[in-house]
């Protein structure tokens, strides 16, 4: 059964750093693209950032893009996402999310529909 699990979330103030890591089991782990959502409550789940399996291709959404830094470990089967310079806005539930298409495709990383599989999610507060 394929399960992520996410870990490393918690409350900072602004300007703090976290790192968060998912651990992917029961996959082949390179042969996915992994990415990282977030929501917050009472909004849309938004996409943050989008690793190919091989780590050539990278992307990010602009309100995180400079600041997070996302990578993956295929020989460990984990995909972190380190996050310096955070701020309020940046509170939210953060999940991880496996792409069988492995390439992180520009016409469709942002859809949470393009995911298979899925995280329970991990908590950061941003505090000013």
């Amino acid at each position: 059964r394929v399960q992520p699990v996410e870990s490393g979330g918690g409350s900072v103030q602004t300007g703090g750093s976290l790192t968060l890591s998912c651990a992917a089991s029961g996959l082949t782990f390179v042969n996915y693209a992994m990415g990282w959502f977030r929501q917050a409550p009472g909004k849309e789940r938004e996409v943050v950032s989008c690793i190919s399996g091989s780590a050539i291709k990278i992307l990010y959404s602009d309100s995180v893009k400079g600041r997070f830094t996302i990578s993956r470990d295929n020989a460990k089967n984990t995909l972190y996402l380190q996050m310096n310079s955070l701020k309020p806005e940046d509170t939210a539930m953060y999940y991880c999310a496996a792409d069988p298409d492995a390439y992180c495709s520009t016409s469709s990383w942002r859809r949470a529909s393009e995911y298979e599989y899925w995280g329970q999610g991990t908590q950061v507060t941003v505090s000013s």
